[in-house]
């Protein structure tokens, strides 16, 4: 294998250079600042590890409003070029204006690199300010399908001609009553991308030996979209895993031992459940709209999005883009203020995708113990009794030395 260069991915596995050369995109808003923060964690884990024998080779490409001062254009073709040809990459916090202008950067990127799967994992660390009374029983990773649903952008404008012609031909043909005034999306949802999504989801919980796959949907009201989800989900667990999952319509109660539970539940009692009974859950496989939704509300259990990594994976092609699941807040934009775990996770996240998971459990742990410290970023200093507020640059070199301390 070269020492240095380029990721290859043969026979369905990701060959790993010992220093290979990883994109980045730094980001929008505050950005720059939590990147800055995460890449002197994500290189001192591995310094950590391995002593100089393995390092990241850092290449930035450029998206967002850096690309678009320096170019002209928001998402340039080099930058999906080099996601490409170096297949893993992790960016920061991108611009995404609402109701007009260019559609999100980070669904572009999905989209054009068929990055079908977000994983977001969910889980807490104790210390960490939380608004229910029991976090520490969230433990879930959530799949949620990436290229679909209504972020597929498939709209026509209100008051438009063609949305008028659309809304005409929906009522001669369905008899569909549009009224006139409206815009109209439209809400694609495909066997193979929810299979590809749920097999995903399964050989995850099977490598990991979790618990049970649930699928979260709204099928009891959108049955040829969000029920047909459930049904092809069910559909590929049968297919495809028969002698290693059972589902919770062969068991009265617990599954058999070494057996994975498939499970499914409507989205909005989900929601519920996921307050009242979080234990029940681990790992979740969704839609795309639900999983934007799932995945924000059970980062506010554990601390908030600011607490939770995220990746955007093409297992078929070994592609993946790790990412802050948070905004750019603008106003904080070069105040070295906010706090940059999401990032610092998800480039833990991309290390173990690496298959490099030492130095990925040094991360956590350098930050498991930055937090019993009480030393954090203002967003948790101000909900913690006895903390000390740290800037994000000195919260990184907290966690680094943490993590050097074993």
């Amino acid at each position: 294998m070269n020492q240095q260069g380029k990721i290859s991915f043969q026979k369905s596995t990701l060959l790993v250079p010992e220093n290979p050369v990883i994109p980045f995109i730094e980001g929008d808003g505050i950005g720059p600042d939590i990147w800055s923060a995460a890449v002197k964690v994500i290189d001192r884990a591995v310094e950590i590890c391995w002593r100089g024998k393995r390092h990241i080779i850092w290449k930035e490409v450029l998206a967002g409003e850096k690309a678009y001062k320096r170019t002209g254009r928001w998402l340039p073709r080099e930058t999906i070029d080099a996601f490409q040809e170096y297949r893993v990459g992790i960016k920061g916090p991108l611009t995404t204006p609402v109701g007009e202008g260019f559609r999100s950067l980070n669904v572009a990127l999905r989209q054009k690199l068929d990055l079908y799967a977000c994983v977001r994992p969910i889980r807490y660390f104790p210390g960490v300010p939380s608004p229910v009374k029991e976090p520490q029983k969230v433990d879930m990773v959530v799949f949620r399908e990436n290229t679909e649903d209504v972020y597929a952008g498939l709209e026509l404008e209100a008051g438009r001609k063609e949305t008028r012609d659309l809304a005409n031909y929906l009522r001669k043909a369905h008899g569909w009553d549009i009224s006139r005034d409206s815009g109209i999306g439209i809400k694609p949802i495909s066997k193979s991308a929810s299979q590809r999504l749920v097999k995903a989801a399964i050989d995850f919980a099977l490598s990991k030996n979790r618990r049970s796959v649930t699928f979260v949907h709204k099928g009891n009201i959108q049955k040829f979209t969000e029920g047909a989800f459930r049904s092809w989900g069910y559909e590929i667990a049968r297919l495809d895993y028969r002698d290693k999952i059972v589902t919770w319509e062969e068991i009265q109660e617990s599954p058999p031992e070494g057996k994975l539970l498939i499970k499914d539940a409507i989205a909005d009692i989900f929601f519920q459940q996921a307050l009242l009974r979080p234990e029940d859950f681990d790992v979740i496989a969704t839609t795309n709209l639900n999983g934007d939704y799932i995945s924000d509300a059970l980062a506010a259990q554990v601390g908030g999005v600011g607490m939770a990594p995220g990746a955007n994976i093409n297992y078929h092609k070994g592609y993946a883009i790790f990412e802050a699941t948070h905004g750019t807040a603008p106003k904080y934009a070069g105040l070295n203020k906010v706090n940059p775990t999401s990032l610092i996770l998800s480039g833990a996240m991309m290390l173990e995708f690496l298959g490099w998971p030492e130095a990925a459990k040094k991360i956590e742990s350098g930050l498991e113990k930055t937090f019993a410290s009480r030393k954090v970023t203002y967003d948790l200093a101000r909900l913690m009794d006895g903390a000390t507020e740290v800037s994000c640059s000195h919260f990184s070199e907290l966690v680094c030395e943490n993590m050097a301390k074993g």
